[in-house]
């Protein structure tokens, strides 16, 4: 049977190019006592020997790790992957590595991958919290660990956060509906006890009440968010003989699966039912049907999440003097129009 393949050391290096282990160290440190000329062949040793350093000795040596964790809740959804790439490449550039747990939208699971991140001695964490208690970003709190909330905030605590407007959001997206005609607006939201569908609910709210057209509560309906329960609740509604002529939903895959369910019961979108999502998938998919949507600008989000980290990691970064002791970025919200949206006097 074949045995595995040793790890190189530094011992091994030291004996390989002559050098003693404290001069191997440093060189490849890039300590700038040791002449560049010995860093470049002990550095094109190590490579030639696939050498690996020891990341795990080096955080005891420096305090530090170099890693961030990425905690967010259902990376199945296009809009967290999105968000994901672009935090990983922001964090890069800074010399960051990030790692992903999923919490599935579940509280206990995410007790766990909270755990984990600080077990494993991260620099840093960005979350994306399930909020159904602030228990967890209290722990976080509690942990002395920096942490950055991103796409939802705890409404009690003094936590640091990155969110779109969501009640400009939900504000532009009703009003759109509600100026090509629409009166009975279907809101497909996410469960209130997250802020993101609270706010959402709000500008959804104000954008009737600006048209002085009555809320209808039986038209705001709630969608789990981790596991979709939309085809249900559209099944009762027409059970109900609940009526109405457009979607706002809580996000673009909801919006999707709405659709679904609208096509396989015989209507179509915009011709009987006019469709709004939220989030702008498509700005990273190529997809033939565009979904009117919300723009919630996830780069941007990701970035700047990225970079209010670093301050809290490192207060003398750059980007120090732009943060303050606690962190509240709430970046503005846009109407993305697709081909979702009709008006009522032309579709009926």
């Amino acid at each position: 049977m074949k045995r595995p393949k040793r790890t190189v050391t530094l011992k091994d290096l030291a004996e390989k190019t002559g050098y003693s282990i404290n001069t191997i160290s440093r060189a490849l440190r890039g300590k700038d006592d040791i002449a560049q000329e010995t860093i470049q062949r002990i550095k094109q040793t190590a490579k030639e020997m696939g050498y690996i350093n020891n990341t795990i000795a080096s955080s005891l040596r420096l305090g530090y790790t170099n890693t961030i964790a990425v905690i967010l809740g259902d990376i199945s959804n296009p809009h967290f992957a999105i968000m994901t790439k672009e935090i990983e490449n922001h964090a890069r550039q800074f010399g960051y590595s990030a790692f992903l747990l999923n919490t599935n939208e579940n509280s206990e699971v995410e007790r766990e991958a909270i755990k984990t991140a600080i077990n494993k001695n991260v620099d840093g964490i960005i979350i994306c919290p399930t909020q159904e208690t602030d228990d967890n970003v209290k722990f976080l709190m509690e942990s002395g660990v920096p942490f950055i909330q991103i796409g939802r905030h705890s409404e009690k605590l003094d936590a640091n956060y990155v969110v779109c407007d969501d009640v400009q959001g939900g504000y532009l997206a009703a009003r759109y509906l509600i100026e090509n005609g629409h009166s009975r607006i279907l809101f497909l939201n996410g469960p209130s006890y997250i802020s993101s569908a609270k706010e959402r609910c709000r500008g959804y709210i104000q954008a009737h009440e600006e048209a002085g057209i009555p809320v209808c509560r039986d038209l705001i309906r709630e969608v789990s968010v981790s596991e979709s329960n939309i085809p249900d609740i559209m099944e009762q509604m027409k059970a109900d003989g609940v009526d109405y002529t457009a979607i706002f939903a809580f996000s673009d895959s909801m919006a999707w699966e709405a659709w679904t369910w609208l096509d396989q019961n015989g209507s179509s979108v915009p011709g009987d039912y006019s469709l709004v999502g939220f989030d702008h998938i498509q700005s990273r998919m190529a997809i033939p049907f565009p979904l009117t949507t919300i723009s919630s600008y996830k780069a941007k989000m990701s970035i700047t999440a990225v970079d209010c980290l670093r301050c809290k990691i490192n207060p003398d970064c750059e980007e120090a003097g732009h943060c303050d002791e606690i962190c509240r970025h709430v970046i503005k919200t846009a109407l993305v129009k697709g081909k979702t949206v009709k008006h009522l006097r032309e579709s009926r």
